[in-house]
């Protein structure tokens, strides 16, 4: 039996797998192996341990703890399958999230899809070893899934097909699937699923739910990788985003900027992140940022912002400018819709201008149902949509951040396509405004509180609200706020330069 493992143990296998999809990103073992790394190195040794992955793809972080654990307790089961039979019986537990990826799993963890089978290197009654699944449908109330909120409309559908009631989430007591404690808990869970919006395009994430979930548990250890756009925005993740930033129990915080630095060839908007989350500890972050190749890292308390800046050169900006500063211009910007105007709103033979993604046309006064009173004022307005995907750098690293940034005169608005920065009675103060903003210190602050592709006013929390006519160019900010020669070379190397003729390329 010890020679079917060595042989049939293929650490590479998995390196070649690729994601099935937007919400299943498969781990690669090398990125498994960093977030095994933040765990006490102890652990490998202790018998006792008991792990789970509630969220298994392709069953990558149980083969390399099992790996781990094969080394670690050698000496205390000397012979090699005692010791298999110890690690996979006692100590290695999985949940799969479709019955596909539960027979992947169990052929990387066991070299077999059924551990039953004369195949598997440890040998079970059950055929499905120690990765569970379990077809669960989901709980509707109000329309909606009363676990995961997914809407019935979308994930009402039979038998004939999955049904993604992840059954980790969709469980009142998860403790019940295993009838134990773990002490740790690590895993990739699915990112997102379909929220009915957008004709089919509009999606909620999901992976808070598991980590939520996972915390209930109550384990020793809680290592999960997540896309990073919850450290500052989100659908439906405010209360996640103040419940993690508050939790003095994240001793370490790892955000890659670029996804394809982490899964090669995976474009996850704002990057993705990974945590170590330990019961015992209260105290400071170990915050790293991995962005071009080099990392950063520094001690910080997660809650000194709203939300979460990875960047410490970042941090470093937002401080000096906050000091002199307590009026931010996320309190200034209009809500989405300022106009209360959808994409296709425009009309031939309207009495108003209207401004929109093709470009300007005209719709009715009456088809206006909010923001009336800037009709007749100077409008400041952006692009809804962050340029190249959410500010991500060039090949030179630097970002462009906004594509357009325009003056509309009276009697123009515009769709839900553009957000109104503000409004004013004179063309001049809507000219100062347009110029402060096409800066890059301003548009440096906005990229700082954009996670997505998507601008809204929240992404101005770090922008101050500044006497415009006087301090609408870098250097004059610069010189406001005291920024030093480092702080400067940040500014000037991450963002491009803003021209006015160059701002309609939407």
């Amino acid at each position: 039996m010890s020679s079917l493992f060595e042989q049939a143990y293929n650490p590479d296998v998995l390196s070649c797998i690729a994601n099935l999809s937007n919400d299943e990103v498969f781990t690669p073992p090398e990125l498994a192996n960093q977030l095994l790394d933040m765990l006490p190195a102890e652990l490998w040794s202790d018998p006792d341990v008991k792990f789970l992955d509630p969220a298994c793809k392709s069953g990558v972080f149980l083969r390399e703890i099992a790996k781990r654990l094969i080394v670690g307790l050698e000496s205390a089961f000397p012979n090699l399958q005692e010791r298999l039979d110890h690690i996979y019986r006692e100590q290695l537990y999985g949940i799969a999230v479709t019955e596909l990826t539960s027979l992947l799993s169990r052929r990387s963890l066991y070299c077999s899809k059924y551990p039953n089978s004369k195949y598997s290197v440890v040998q079970f009654e059950e055929p499905q070893g120690r990765i569970d699944y379990r077809r669960l449908e989901h709980t509707w109330e109000y329309g909606r899934c009363r676990y995961c909120g997914v809407p019935k409309s979308v994930y009402d559908r039979g038998d004939e097909a999955e049904s993604y009631a992840y059954e980790f989430i969709h469980l009142g007591h998860p403790e019940e699937v295993f009838g134990m404690k773990f002490d740790v808990i690590v895993g990739n869970p699915p990112y997102q699923m379909n929220d009915g919006g957008g004709n089919g395009s509009s999606a909620m994430p999901i992976y808070h739910r598991f980590i939520e979930q996972a915390k209930k548990l109550n384990p020793r250890y809680l290592c999960m990788i997540v896309p990073a756009k919850w450290q500052s925005g989100g659908k439906g993740l405010d209360a996640f985003r103040d419940s993690m930033l508050h939790d003095k129990r994240i001793k370490e915080m790892v955000t890659y900027s670029d996804s394809r630095d982490c899964f090669q060839g995976v474009d996850i908007a704002g990057g993705v992140s990974y945590f170590l989350w330990e019961r015992d500890y209260s105290g400071p972050c170990l915050a790293t940022l991995c962005e071009n190749g080099t990392s950063t890292t520094s001690t910080r308390d997660l809650d000194e912002f709203p939300i979460y800046i990875a960047s410490d050169r970042a941090v470093k900006i937002i401080r000096t400018v906050c000091k002199k500063s307590d009026s931010f211009y996320s309190s200034i910007v209009r809500s989405r819709k300022p106009f209360g105007i959808g994409a296709g709103s425009e009309s031939s033979k309207g009495d108003l201008a209207l401004r929109y993604r093709g470009g300007t046309t005209t719709v009715h006064s009456t088809d206006v149902t909010s923001g009336q009173e800037m009709i007749d004022q100077w409008k400041v307005i952006i692009s809804k949509a962050a340029a190249e995907h959410a500010g991500q750098s060039d090949k030179n690293g630097q970002r462009k951040m906004l594509t357009v940034i325009e003056v509309l005169p009276p009697k123009t608005v515009c769709s839900e396509t553009y957000l109104v920065v503000d409004a004013f009675e004179t063309r001049e103060e809507a000219e100062d405004l347009a110029s402060f903003i096409r800066t890059k210190f301003v548009r440096y602050l906005i990229w700082q509180a954009t996670p997505t592709q998507n601008i809204s006013k929240g992404c101005f929390a770090f922008v101050p609200n500044v006497d415009i006519s006087v301090a609408h160019t870098d250097k004059a900010l610069y010189d406001l706020f005291g920024l030093d020669d480092d702080d400067i070379e940040e500014i000037e190397s991450k963002m491009k330069p803003m021209t006015q003729s160059g701002d309609s390329n939407d």
